[in-house]
């Protein structure tokens, strides 16, 4: 925990120190070039999620975004023991973008047999300087469906399968190199094991993107789950990762004590705390293509 906490006040002192007056020189010649345009700050966070949890950017209007994640871990002291890893969960999803600021999406994953979907939209975007709002807003409305087994037999009800997660996202872009998020999030969960399990859980995020250059970044992202299951031990996700940008592909290597890919599972269920000991850290990897079914002239925006 003081690891975690250790890791995002360094994210928060390097970003600020890191702040130039390039930015505002580039804002004033956007000014002079577009005085009657509002100008919004851009790809804060450039993917649409920071690692596992979702960021507050939405797709453009006309693109499609087609993801692969995998998650790869050891089970210790089995002699099922394979070269690479013992397990790997995965997800494939596609994310369209209705508007600029609205997206939707779908995906699959063989983590529990899941099936999920959601939708975005961008509320508030944030402008530079003080000329309107510091900070970009996103609502995330997110649902899967338990489509394996029923894990408790003492409920057949399929709509109880279901599961709900809402989270409101906030954001800001401090200068070129640091973003900054905060996801308050509700979780409703159809199905829990034991009575005493809460139904609803309750957790806050905190996530940061740090960029290296014009291609690599480094991220990391933090939940704090507030009332956990107790019929069994489960910790608050925690990752670190890598980002690689090229042109519409993106990839993403991070390690992480999360083995599923979908919300309400993640944040319920994580079986293990963010150590290195075995089978602590997992291995994940991501890849993104970025699919430009339409083409639109957008609105100036700050690039910083």
């Amino acid at each position: 925990m003081k690891n975690r906490k250790l890791i995002l006040a360094c994210f928060l002192i390097v970003g600020l120190l890191s702040q130039t007056n390039a930015q505002d020189n580039l804002l004033d010649i956007l000014d002079a070039e577009h005085p009657n345009e509002k100008i919004f700050t851009a790809a804060t966070f450039k993917m649409t999620r920071i690692s596992y949890g979702q960021s507050i950017e939405t797709r453009k209007k006309g693109t499609l975004e087609t993801y692969w994640s995998y998650r790869f871990w050891n089970i210790p002291n089995t002699r099922t023991q394979s070269f690479f890893a013992d397990k790997v969960s995965g997800r494939l999803a596609l994310e369209y973008g209705v508007t600029d600021r609205f997206s939707m999406g779908v995906g699959y994953s063989n983590y529990d047999d899941l099936f999920d979907g959601f939708l975005k939209y961008k509320l508030v975007r944030q402008q530079p300087r003080n000329d309107g709002s510091p900070v970009s807003i996103t609502l995330f409305q997110g649902g899967s469906y338990n489509g394996g087994g029923n894990p408790y037999a003492n409920n057949n009800d399929d709509f109880n399968r279901l599961s709900y997660t809402s989270q409101v996202l906030i954001a800001r872009k401090f200068n070129s190199n640091f973003s900054f998020q905060i996801a308050p999030t509700i979780i409703h969960r159809g199905m829990t094991a034991w009575p005493s399990d809460p139904t609803n859980t309750f957790a806050m995020g905190f996530g940061g993107r740090f960029k290296i250059n014009g291609h690599l970044s480094f991220v990391s992202e933090y939940y704090w789950v507030t009332n956990p299951l107790k019929s069994k031990e489960t910790f608050d996700p925690f990752s670190l990762g890598l980002n690689w940008e090229i042109g519409g592909l993106m990839f993403q290597c991070m390690l992480t004590n999360t083995r599923s890919l979908v919300e309400d599972t993640y944040l319920t269920q994580t079986p293990n705390s963010f150590n290195f000991k075995a089978p602590n850290i997992n291995l994940g990897l991501t890849a993104i293509y970025i699919w430009h079914l339409k083409k639109k002239k957008h609105p100036p925006q700050n690039k910083l």
